[in-house]
C-alpha cells in the first residue's frame, strides 16, 4: 500500500494510522472469522453486538447498547486540545436470511453480504483511532447497525435518537460495504448509490381470476428494463455497467410480480432515477385498468433511494487516490438495480459517503465477491485496506476545516 509523504505530522496522518493498523491485522482477521462462523439474521445480532461492544469498551470508547434493538454505539473523543467536528461511521452486523441468498444459498442465515467484514472494519477503525486519540481532532461516533437486510435497523436506530447527540451530533456519516472490485480498490458513489423500492398489489375477482392474474403479472414483469444476472458473464457485464458513464444503467426499471391462485398479483420494483416511482405506479394502474374489477393498492410510500452527495463522494475519491494511489479508486456512475440500502435513511438526515470495499481475490470468479451469491468468499486482506482507508478518511473529516 503506497502512501504520500506530505501528511500532517502533527495530526492523525496516514503513516501513523498504517503503523497502528499493521499491529491489528491478524487480530481483525480472527475477529472476522469468529463473526462469520456465528451468523445472526436481521434483529438477532445478540452475540455479534456483544462482541462489538466489548471491543469498543476495551478500546476506551463510551459505549451504548440496545439502541433501536441490537444496535451498538461507541463514541470516541479526540484530544481536548484538538477541536474539530463530529462525524459518524456506520457498519451493519446482520447475516443474510435464507430468502435473500441466491445461486447456492442455504437454509440458515449466512454472511453472504460481507457484513462480517463490514463489522470488523468498523471495529478496526475504532481501535486504530482510539490508539491515536491524542492526535485526533473532533469526535467520531461508531454506529453498529442491526437488521440492514430487512431494511428496518436504520429506521429503528434513528427513531431511538442515534444521531441526536446535542451539540456533538454528527455533521456527516460514512460507511464502507463489500463490493465486486479487486482487493485494494475502492468504489466511490458520487451522486449514485442504491435504488429504493416500491411494493403494491392488484386484486382480481370473478371467474378466471387466477389465470387473469397470471396474465397481468406477466404484463407487469414485461415493463422491466433489467433482469437478475443468471451467469458469471452476466455479473461481469453488470459490474462493468456500474462503471460506465451514461451507460445502460443510467435509467432502469427492475420488476418482480407474481400471481396467486386467489387472483392477487403481488409486485415490487426498483427504478432509477428515484423520481420515477409515481410514473411507474401510474403505468401499472393503467395496465391493471384493462382487467375488469382490478383493485390496485400501493399502501406505503416507496422506500427511499440511497444517493450520496456528489461533492462528498468526489472528496472521498480524492482522499483515497492521494493516500493509496491513483489506481485505488473506481467511480460508480450508476446505481445497482437489484439491491436496496437503509443507509439511505441516515443520508436523509446528514450528508455522507457510501464507498465499496473491493473484496475480489486475484483470479477469483466474480460471484465470490458479489454479495448474496452462495459462493461469496471475500479476500480477507480487504479488511486491512478498509481499516486504513476509513480511519484516515474519518480523521480528515473530523478535523476542523
Amino acid at each position: 500500500m503506497s502512501h504520500t509523504t506530505g501528511a500532517r505530522a502533527h495530526g492523525t496522518d496516514h503513516r501513523s494510522i498504517d503503523s497502528v493498523a499493521a499491529r491489528l491485522d491478524d487480530e481483525l482477521i480472527a475477529l472476522r472469522r469468529d463473526i462469520h462462523h456465528h451468523p445472526e439474521g436481521p434483529g438477532e445480532e445478540r452475540r455479534t453486538a456483544a462482541i462489538v461492544a466489548d471491543r469498543l469498551r476495551a478500546a476506551g470508547l463510551a459505549v451504548t447498547t440496545g439502541v433501536g434493538g441490537r444496535g451498538v454505539v461507541g463514541v470516541l473523543r479526540g484530544g481536548s486540545h484538538r477541536p474539530g467536528r463530529a462525524v459518524a461511521y456506520r457498519a451493519d452486523m446482520d447475516a443474510v436470511p435464507p430468502k435473500g441468498q441466491i445461486s447456492g444459498g442455504g437454509t440458515e442465515p449466512a454472511h453472504l453480504c460481507g457484513h462480517d467484514v463490514n463489522t470488523t472494519v468498523g471495529v478496526g477503525v475504532a481501535q486504530v483511532l482510539a490508539r491515536l486519540r491524542h492526535r485526533l481532532s473532533g469526535t467520531v461516533m461508531f454506529i453498529f447497525q442491526p437488521a440492514e437486510e430487512s431494511l428496518t435497523g436504520a429506521r429503528d436506530m434513528l427513531d431511538a435518537g442515534v444521531l441526536e447527540g446535542g451539540p456533538a451530533g454528527p455533521e456527516e456519516i460514512h460507511t464502507l460495504h463489500c463490493g465486486p472490485f479487486p482487493v485494494g480498490q475502492f468504489g466511490i458513489t458520487p451522486g449514485t448509490g442504491m435504488p429504493g423500492q416500491d411494493r403494491g398489489s392488484v386484486t382480481l375477482s370473478g371467474p378466471g381470476a387466477a389465470e387473469r392474474a397470471r396474465q397481468l403479472a406477466a404484463e407487469i414483469n414485461a415493463l422491466a428494463t433489467v433482469t437478475t444476472p443468471k451467469t458469471a458473464a452476466d455479473v461481469e457485464q453488470l459490474v462493468a455497467d456500474f462503471q460506465t458513464p451514461d451507460g445502460p444503467l443510467a435509467r432502469f426499471l427492475f420488476v418482480q410480480a407474481s400471481a396467486s391462485e386467489k387472483g392477487v398479483v403481488s409486485l415490487s420494483y426498483r427504478c432509477w432515477p428515484e423520481e420515477r416511482y409515481m410514473e411507474v405506479r401510474e403505468t401499472i394502474r393503467g395496465i391493471a385498468q384493462r382487467y375488469d374489477g382490478a383493485q390496485v393498492s400501493f399502501p406505503d410510500e416507496p422506500f427511499p433511494a440511497m444517493v450520496g452527495p456528489a461533492d462528498l463522494g468526489h472528496a472521498a475519491g480524492r482522499y483515497l487516490r492521494r493516500h493509496l494511489g491513483p489506481d485505488a479508486v473506481t467511480v460508480l456512475h450508476a446505481a445497482i438495480p437489484f439491491s436496496g440500502e437503509d443507509f439511505a435513511l441516515f443520508l436523509d438526515r446528514v450528508p455522507g459517503t457510501y464507498t465499496f470495499l473491493g473484496v475480489r481475490a486475484p483470479g477469483a470468479g466474480i460471484t465470490t465477491s458479489y454479495p448474496h451469491f452462495g459462493d461469496f468468499d471475500p479476500d480477507e486482506r480487504a479488511i486491512g485496506h478498509g481499516v486504513r482507508a476509513m480511519a484516515g478518511w474519518l480523521a480528515e473529516r473530523a478535523r476542523r476545516g
